[in-house]
């Protein structure tokens, strides 16, 4: 494990190091909140152990800030401020873990080794582009360099399906599954036409063509190598 401990107790910081380098881990140490905070925005840690109460930035408005600017990894509170209200504080500003001093070294290295075992929250997707042409799926907006094309729903979700697999060749049994919700053959053209349609807003004004139709197998969505 890789470990940034924030901690300006300067022996508490060394104990809480020493611990970690003998089980085997790499710890950084900073004794400054703002320090913490570029630290963490330039390096990737496992684990951020934060005391509450720190010079330069306090440790709740450092975490906070952290989760602002999109950073997930797990933070565990090593603190003196004990109060249920404080615990309650330092979890709502984005803490997965919250530790009171004094504190047993066995307990901070058990729960730091849980957080680090815990998935990676996964980021969620907001923009998807295949050569010049971009999904916003915020905004619900196609655009093809630069100029936007409007689409119906159900040809605006046919197309995020095929952009999320870019370079794969994606079953015409797939996409009525997954844009029609239908898990039976409906005996109808109804691919074939949104396909044809699509084409014709995505690749007909444009002089390259992405959505491509894979004999026998089903539409592929790519730049072709030239």
């Amino acid at each position: 494990m890789h470990i940034l401990l924030i901690e300006d107790d300067i022996e508490s910081a060394n104990y809480a190091a020493k611990g970690f380098t003998e089980a085997g881990h790499v710890v950084d140490v900073l004794h400054d909140g703002k320090e913490g905070m570029v630290q963490c925005l330039q390096t990737n840690y496992d684990v951020l152990v934060v005391d509450r109460m720190l010079p330069g930035m306090d440790g709740l408005s450092m975490v906070k800030a952290l989760r602002a600017s999109g950073n997930k990894t797990p933070v565990i509170f090593l603190t003196a401020v004990s109060g249920v209200d404080d615990r309650v504080q330092g979890l709502e500003a984005g803490g997965d873990d919250y530790l009171t001093k004094p504190f047993a070294f066995s307990e901070l290295l058990a729960r730091v080794t849980a957080l680090s075992r815990r998935p990676a929250a996964t980021v969620e997707v907001t923009q998807l582009q295949v050569g010049d042409l971009e999904l916003d799926l915020l905004q619900r907006v196609a655009r093809r360099s630069g100029t936007e094309i409007e689409l119906q729903p159900r040809e605006f979700l046919l197309l995020e399906v095929l952009m999320r697999n870019e370079g794969r060749v994606v079953s015409r049994t797939m996409l009525l599954e997954q844009v029609w919700d239908f898990h039976f053959d409906p005996k109808t053209s109804v691919v074939e036409t949104h396909i044809s349609r699509l084409r014709s807003k995505i690749d007909k004004p444009f002089d390259t063509q992405l959505l491509h139709t894979v004999r026998n197998l089903g539409y592929s969505l790519h730049v072709p190598r030239q």
